[in-house]
């Protein structure tokens, strides 16, 4: 019992968060002297198999058309028939919101022990361990499983992809997972995208509650498409409807690791901070001295946004 099993969407495809999964799951399957055996629930390109055959000794895509669209139960009922055949030592889920759903009742039906949010996976004294953040990342906490399986929650971007070299095989399976009656899928609404995605932009320029109102961040945009970065948001201004939920960063929206973040009007509660705390180089803009985001940036400066936004942006525009 040695083995590591993770869990791919085939919606999702082979971006960053998939690459640090597997790449945690390689090297955790290494250090027990185990396979690495991959999961993939719902259609899946080539793209994705190709990618995760060269890391995992084995690819399992579950093909039942009950998973072709994401439901809790089925997934769930799914990952679980799955699981108990290979009776791995560890379980590896993203981050994301299926994810975080589905680790600590998957950890309940097999019996094991669930944990989120990993930066670090290792195994001492014959215990797998997890280490996360704790108190809004101010501090770190090493936890040790007591009953296996770990199913864990990993934080991908935190996480270094594997090297190719495997040649696993690839297995196309139904698990006879039947629809569940209690939840019905009535419309999918997918929002289109300009650029990279969110997670995976290596210079981003967010704005907060202090911007006032959604005009504000037109001014942004002009910042940021000078600079050839993307938009996020705190929560409190996608709350607001200023912005759209997809920009929303922290420990309830998107985590992200740019090489640069620029946090305009933003204070900097825990929450969020825990969003951008694998970011290279965090910069801040604020009028209040106080704020807590000054605690955890590389350049702040105390200033009412709208005398730094509008200038910066003429200057980069004209010499780009």
């Amino acid at each position: 019992m040695s083995d590591v099993v993770t869990c791919l969407w085939g919606r999702a495809g082979w971006d960053r968060a998939a690459q640090g999964l597997l790449g945690a799951g390689r090297r955790l399957a290494d250090e027990l002297g185990g396979k690495l055996r991959t999961i993939v629930l719902g259609p899946a390109d080539e793209a994705l198999v190709t990618a995760a055959q060269a890391v995992a000794d084995s690819v399992v895509i579950a093909e039942d058309e009950t998973l072709a669209e994401y439901n809790p139960e089925s997934y769930l009922a799914a990952l679980t028939a799955a699981c108990q055949k290979f009776a791995p030592r560890a379980v590896l889920l993203g981050n994301d919101a299926y994810g975080q759903e589905l680790a600590p009742r998957l950890a309940h039906r097999l019996g094991g022990s669930a944990a989120g949010d990993a930066v670090e996976l290792s195994v001492a004294d014959g215990q797998l361990r997890v280490t996360r953040g704790v108190y809004g990342g101010k501090a770190t906490a090493v936890i040790a499983l007591m009953k296996s399986p770990g199913v864990i929650w990993v934080r991908a971007r935190a996480m270094a992809p594997a090297d190719a070299g495997a040649a696993g095989e690839v297995e196309r399976v139904r698990l006879g997972i039947a629809a569940d009656p209690r939840v019905k899928a009535i419309a999918r609404h997918v929002e289109a995208k300009e650029g990279v995605r969110l997670e995976d932009a290596q210079l981003i320029v967010s704005g907060g509650r202090g911007l006032g109102g959604p005009e504000p961040f037109q001014k942004l945009q002009a910042l940021a498409t000078a600079m050839g970065a993307q938009m996020a948001a705190s929560r409190a201004a996608c709350d607001a409807g200023w912005v759209p939920a997809s920009w929303q960063v922290g420990q309830t929206g998107k985590k992200v690791a740019p090489q640069l973040y620029l946090a305009i009007a933003i204070s900097g509660a825990s929450q969020h901070v825990m969003g951008i705390a694998d970011s290279k180089v965090i910069c801040a803009i604020n009028r209040d001295p106080d704020a807590p985001i000054f605690k955890h940036c590389a350049f702040g400066l105390v200033e009412d946004y709208e005398k730094v936004v509008g200038p910066l942006a003429e200057k980069l525009s004209r010499h780009s």
